[in-house]
């Protein structure tokens, strides 16, 4: 399935290259960055055809991941595998960085090896993965350098030998906890009026279980049809959730994501913040700027981490702005302009006025620049989504169970 994976930098240096099933010379890396010049960075195209390979790439944390594959393969699947190789290395190293990965080049091989087999993947569990591949630590790498040995175990993972091969065996803990945390991401156009051009809604729902045993858990919740589009971990019964819309599942142990949905397609999307602007530009006195912003059908939640983003025109040489709440800045050398809010309580409305400086002699700009909003709602979901209840089966004890909801800007754009 996959033959090769190289990380490549975002300077165009290859630092790390992995071969399965023979090696590939990374000169094929040249179709990718004939792609990169010609596209931006994070739009570059996912699948490249190669007379000989197919070249399938993700860029995340300004990393580009790029997996070779000598026959054709559905992409989506080598496209899921790289993002969960991402996630390991996050999970093992705290993040997934060039300089982290270059650190713990061994174990980033070791995993390697042991997540895919001859090109197909096989564990890839992050539970299962740590019974089988110690998380690097500065005790035991002083102590693997000295013995010589190294971060795999000698023995096969439990997990491995059961039909559960996502959590291990004989796990017990002192307090037994299961901790549900659902995050929403609006993407939305709002066009000059205010009006929604487009708004979707992106949402995940991540789990910490520490639970002994072999707990058998049925996730309901209270409006399930709102779901225009769903992915399950491998755990989730699926037949089951066609037929009674209840998530049932014996969970991996420790931090898994359970589910990824979509809202909108079908569902009207609330918009919980509204921005109301004048940008003008004119020949004689530069331009003006006005922007208020302020919460909207929050249910009297507060806005935390309200942060504006302009890129203004080229012919931008400075702004002069009085907010009354946050502070900005402005490069003159990438032309952004920033507005830090922060926290918007319900009820205000935050401003910022000012006048705009432009170059003398230069054309006024063909369009008004795009807004770029981002925030967060903590305990709260965009689409009303809830959770009904959490039912435990398999065992006698009553665990604790935590629900936290999260709301926050996607790709949310305001045109003006």
């Amino acid at each position: 399935m996959i033959d090769s994976l190289f990380i490549i930098d975002n300077l165009g240096d290859i630092f790390l290259q992995k071969h399965w099933k023979k090696l590939i010379n990374k000169s094929v890396c040249d179709y990718f960055f004939d792609s990169l010049k010609t596209h931006n960075k994070t739009n570059v195209k996912p699948v490249i055809a190669t007379p000989h390979y197919f070249i399938i790439s993700v860029y995340r944390n300004q990393l580009y991941f790029v997996a070779i594959t000598s026959k054709e393969v559905p992409p989506l699947f080598v496209v899921e595998f790289l993002h969960r190789v991402i996630d390991i290395f996050t999970d093992y190293f705290g993040d997934c960085k060039e300089s982290l990965i270059k650190e713990n080049y061994v174990v980033v091989y070791e995993l390697l090896d042991e997540m895919l087999d001859n090109g197909y993947p096989l564990a890839t569990e992050s539970n299962i993965l740590k019974e089988l591949i110690k998380p690097p630590n500065l005790l035991r790498t002083i102590a693997n350098t000295v013995t010589g040995k190294s971060n795999v175990s000698a023995t096969l993972p439990s997990g491995q030998l059961s039909n559960v091969p996502w959590r291990r065996a004989g796990v017990k803990y002192t307090n037994n906890e299961a901790y549900f945390d659902c995050t929403e991401e609006i993407d939305a156009i709002i066009d000059k009026s205010g009006s929604v051009v487009s708004a979707e809604i992106q949402g995940y729902i991540d789990c910490g279980i520490k639970l002994s045993g072999l707990p058998d858990l049925s996730l309901s919740f209270i409006n399930p049809r709102l779901f225009d589009d769903v992915s399950f971990h491998p755990c989730v019964r699926y037949r089951r959730w066609e037929s009674e819309r209840v998530l049932s599942f014996i969970p991996p142990d420790g931090n898994f994501r359970l589910m990824s949905y979509t809202i909108g397609a079908q569902n009207i999307v609330s918009i919980p913040i509204f921005v109301r602007h004048l940008i003008s530009f004119r020949e004689v006195g530069g331009g003006k700027m006005e922007i208020r912003v302020g919460p909207k059908q929050t249910n009297g939640r507060t806005l935390d981490g309200v942060v504006l983003e302009i890129p203004m025109p080229k012919t931008v040489l400075n702004v002069n702005l009085s907010p009354n709440q946050g502070k900005y800045s402005f490069d003159p050398v990438s032309k952004l302009l920033v507005w830090e809010i922060g926290r918007i309580e319900t009820g205000k409305s935050p401003f910022v006025r000012g006048t705009i400086n432009l170059q003398s002699g230069s054309p006024l700009p063909d369009s008004n620049p795009t807004i770029l909003v981002k925030f967060t709602i903590s305990q709260f979901a965009i689409s009303g989504l809830k959770v009904n209840r959490l039912d435990m089966y398999g065992e006698k004890y009553k665990p604790f169970k935590g629900v936290k909801y999260i709301s926050k800007a996607g790709n949310f754009q305001v045109r003006t």
